[in-house]
């Protein structure tokens, strides 16, 4: 059985318990997964942060949301208040000048778009990027001492770069990553750190041997006199003790703990081991070599946060006694009060799981990364096959692209999600296309932000969530309707049954 799968998560670490390790008290207990394009927003991650454990925010398409929430006004301020802190302020003027719109964009009108990143991105979206992360951050640590991290994807490398400088101008306390193998981040951080330059790998299908395209971004382009900044932790998210090993050895800098993450955690999960077979249903099967050997995790000596359908007491116990230091949990604050999600998005899902109504399907063709993501079926999102195939092809954020080398050596960029002449115009493999959905639209969408088209067309959400959604009334109270972060918390460190 996979670890993902729920019959087998019970027993999976019993076979590799050990004596729990003296992990040093700053580690948190549990960590809140940084979910989606907005859903892990500052909002939550600071309630969680509060209640004294990892509150985190989603990194991904920060750009994006703050351009989107400018234009529709800043209700609250909140943005406004935020970016008045940003300490180079001619940076927040240009932004701020560029996107605010007092009173917000009418109804049916088309939000601004916002220039997609490249391997040399405009300087002008380069300071949204940064902007957009200090927000965050700054808004998440706003009026409390408690710990606040900030997640990315390896699989979206081109905004990294000046989304980790503007997260670490706001005194962001740790980074995570998943979606592949962050070997260049930890480098990247000590550079940051000294206010020096920095630059990571970019994967370029069809680079030829030797070639090394590199994104890079030196802070003093923004302020030439130096200064000193602080050197967030870094947490890799991994699915095997192979990558664990790789990245303690091999990575540019300093790893300082894991998230081992199973099949049956939200978003993108890691694809199986060796050739892909389906399950009946259509999902990827996983099997035993998915498992991770937490036994090995354990001998490199840094502590290990376990994630995928840990939302329970017991399995919190359980972590521990297999020597991690806590769990990582998202689907459990993805549908509370406090976090970015659409609040009827939340209330259907809420109302769909006090009636045994949910079901996750891990889409082995959705999205554009290749990679396994966690799709939530619920009427009107992209789930549902009539409203997947009523939506017009276009790429228009282009997080998920791919970059590949073209004749001159210069980088070209497509998406399997695009129109497909355009896809087959740039050397895309048509086969590639099929069952494609555009996650980048369609995540937005799901926090209440959807683009509308010049010709009406409003995005549709797209949902994600981890196999144990199904039980996502447990934190309702008697009742009530919907619960808090704080509820979760409680819920976790209570007894376990």
């Amino acid at each position: 059985m996979p670890w993902g799968d729920q019959r087998s998560v019970d027993g999976a670490f019993a076979m590799v318990a050990v004596a729990a390790h003296g992990f040093a008290m700053s580690n948190p207990v549990i960590i809140q997964g940084g979910m989606g394009v907005g859903v892990s927003h500052w909002g939550l991650a600071r309630a969680v942060s509060m209640a004294g454990q990892l509150g985190v925010v989603s990194g991904t398409g920060l750009d994006v949301i703050l351009a989107r929430r400018l234009q529709s006004g800043d209700p609250g301020g909140h943005m406004r208040r935020a970016i008045d802190h940003f300490p180079f302020p001619a940076v927040a003027a240009r932004v701020w000048e560029r996107y605010f719109v007092e009173g917000g964009i009418g109804a049916g009108q088309t939000y601004r778009g916002v220039p997609m990143h490249a391997l040399r991105t405009a300087k002008a979206v380069v300071e949204l990027t940064a902007l957009a992360n200090f927000v965050e951050v700054y808004l998440a640590r706003e009026g409390h001492a408690g710990p606040v991290g900030i997640n990315y994807l390896e699989k979206i490398q081109l905004p990294t770069l000046p989304s980790v400088l503007g997260a670490m101008l706001a005194g962001v306390d740790y980074v995570l990553m998943g979606a592949g193998i962050p070997m260049a981040i930890p480098g990247a951080l000590d550079r940051f750190a000294a206010w020096q330059s920095a630059g990571i790998p970019i994967t370029v299908a069809g680079a030829q041997p030797g070639e090394t395209y590199l994104s890079t971004l030196d802070p003093a382009e923004m302020d030439p006199a130096p200064r000193t900044l602080k050197r967030p932790q870094f947490l890799a998210i991994i699915s095997s003790a192979t990558l664990a090993i790789a990245m303690s050895r091999k990575a540019s800098g300093r790893v300082d703990g894991f998230v081992v993450e199973g099949a049956s955690a939200g978003g993108h999960n890691a694809p199986p081991r060796g050739p892909l077979q389906l399950t009946d249903r259509g999902e990827p099967r996983y099997g035993p070599r998915d498992l991770p050997d937490l036994e090995k995790i354990r001998e490199l000596g840094l502590p290990f946060w376990l994630a995928g359908s840990f939302a329970d007491p017991e399995k919190l116990a359980e972590a521990r006694q297999a020597g991690a230091a806590g769990v990582q949990v998202g689907t459990a604050f993805a549908f509370c009060e406090e976090s970015g999600l659409e609040a009827d998005l939340k209330r259907r899902v809420l109302d769909a799981g006090r009636q045994g109504r949910l079901d996750v399907f891990t889409d082995p063709r959705a999205s554009p990364t290749g990679f396994p993501l966690k799709v939530l079926a619920l009427p009107g999102t992209l789930s549902e096959p009539d409203v997947y195939a009523r939506r017009p092809r276009l790429c228009d954020l282009g997080y998920l692209r791919h970059a590949y080398r073209l004749p001159d050596g210069t980088l070209g960029y497509r998406c399997p999600s695009e129109p497909e002449s355009a896809y087959v115009r740039k050397g895309g493999d048509p086969a590639d296309m099929p069952g494609r959905k555009c996650v980048c639209n369609g995540l937005v969408a799901t926090v209440g932000l959807p683009q509308i088209r010049p010709d009406g067309y409003q995005e549709a959400p797209l949902i994600t969530a981890g196999d144990d959604v199904a039980r996502i009334d447990r934190f309702l109270k008697p009742g009530a309707t919907s619960y808090h972060a704080a509820d979760v918390i409680q819920y976790l460190l209570g007894p376990a049954s």
